[in-house]
This record gives C-alpha cells, sequence and structure tokens, in this order.
C-alpha cells in the first residue's frame, strides 16, 4: 500500500494475544507503536523481523515504545496453530506482545493484513503518538534505519514535525512529495 498522507492507523482485529493482555492502538496513543508482521514459517521473519522487535522491545523505554509481533497467516494455516504458535514464543524468547491476526476466511488473508494492504511477510508499520499511520514497508528494514525512524517520532512530542515515510516501488518516500 503506497500512502500519500499520514493516516489514522486501522485498529488491529485479532483472535488472540500472547505475552500481554488484550491491546488497542486506542489505547497505546501518546506511545510509538512498531507493528511486525510475521509468520512462523518465514524465513526473514524468523532472521531478521522477530529478533528486531525483541530488540525495540528491550531497548526502548516501554512507556514511550509498544513493539507488537502480527502473526498474518496468509498460507500454511494447518501447521500454524496456536499451539504451534506458543512453542514457536518460548523457542525464539519472543517477549514482545504478540497479536493474532482474525481470519474471517480462513483460507484467505487475514482481517489486520488486509486493513493495512501488507503484501506479505515481513512487513514493518511505524504508528507516531497521535495514532497516525508513518511507515509502512514489506521486507526487511536495517535497525539503524528503523531505530533513526522510532526516535524521529519519539522526538516529535505531540506535535507536528518529520513527514511520513512511505513505500513506493520498492523506495522510501517522503509525504507530500512526487515518489513517480
Amino acid at each position: 500500500m503506497t500512502m500519500a498522507a499520514a493516516m489514522t492507523a486501522p485498529e488491529l482485529d485479532v483472535v488472540r494475544w500472547f505475552n500481554s493482555a488484550p491491546l488497542t492502538l486506542a489505547g497505546l496513543r501518546g506511545r510509538v507503536v512498531v507493528i511486525g508482521a510475521f509468520q512462523m514459517l518465514c524465513p526473514g521473519c524468523v532472521s531478521e523481523s522477530l529478533p528486531q522487535l525483541r530488540r525495540i522491545h528491550e531497548l526502548f523505554p516501554a512507556d514511550a515504545v509498544t513493539a507488537i509481533a502480527l502473526h498474518s497467516v496468509f498460507e500454511h494455516h494447518a501447521a500454524m496453530t496456536p499451539v504451534s504458535l506458543e512453542a514457536f514464543l518460548h523457542e525464539y524468547r519472543i517477549a514482545c506482545p504478540v497479536a493474532v491476526d482474525r481470519h474471517d476466511d480462513p483460507a484467505g488473508i487475514p482481517v489486520t493484513m488486509a486493513r493495512y494492504g501488507l503484501r506479505g511477510t515481513p512487513s514493518l508499520l511505524l504508528i507516531d503518538r497521535r495514532g497516525r499511520l508513518r511507515l509502512h514497508r514489506f521486507g526487511h528494514v536495517p535497525d539503524l534505519a528503523v531505530g533513526a525512524a522510532i526516535q524521529q517520532l519519539l522526538d516529535e512530542g505531540e506535535g507536528e514535525g518529520v513527514t511520513a515515510v512511505t513505500e513506493s516501488g520498492g523506495e522510501r518516500c517522503a509525504v507530500g512529495s512526487d515518489c513517480g
């Protein structure tokens, strides 16, 4: 999904939470929210995205940044059950909140994945303190870039500030510019 301007982030629609009581984006206003969409059978998720979320969860203050792993299963449904996911989270020591995306159609695209127009996993979403979607990226984003983007959003506080960074043809594009 390519966005022309920061928009209010759609609410998560999940059926189960691990490592946390249920969370809502509305309830997390005032914090920067980092959402990493993953599947436990996705090699890039296991090697890059989930370890990155773990680092974000451990390194940033919990009252300022919330990292959420969103398990969005769109293939191999029979292999990725809640029991399998629970064992996976234990084995890989994932301690951040983990949300299981709802399926209206068990063989189709999960609800939250569809709301955000995610193209696959891993995908990264950054939501600012005001609840606006500021970054939407398919694929792995290097730690340094993610850390800098989180810090920019933290530095903004409640005011206006940096432009949102979105995806356009695999390139980064500042909102309001012509990404062609």
